[in-house]
């Protein structure tokens, strides 16, 4: 069996794997954000269309503002801080909002 440490966690390449899972979500927002831009914009723009839309790219912009954050600290930092559970519930809030919207303007 392996050794146990008792002098701490080494974090190793973890605050950079988290930092490219950060870009790569914020990524997947943006094309998400992009295609329902595109949705509401196929067969002539609506004023519901638009304005969902619109709140698409509102919630995106969110979303991108909380992963910046996150980003930053995880790239300030030898021993980044955790999470906070109200940055945590912005970013789950801000995606689920986003896909909603992306999901209403595909129906």
């Amino acid at each position: 069996m392996g050794e146990v440490s008792t002098t701490g966690r080494d974090p190793g390449l973890q605050p950079e794997r988290t930092r490219l899972a950060w870009r790569h979500t914020t990524l997947s927002a943006g094309v998400a954000a992009v295609l329902a831009a595109k949705a509401a914009l196929h067969g002539g723009a609506s004023a519901t269309g638009l304005s969902v839309c619109a709140l698409c790219c509102l919630f995106f912009l969110g979303f991108l503002g909380v992963a910046h954050h996150r980003i930053q600290a995880l790239t300030a930092h030898a021993h980044p801080p955790a999470l906070t559970p109200h940055q945590a519930t912005a970013a789950v809030l801000y995606a689920l909002a986003l896909v909603t919207c992306a999901t209403i303007l595909l129906t």
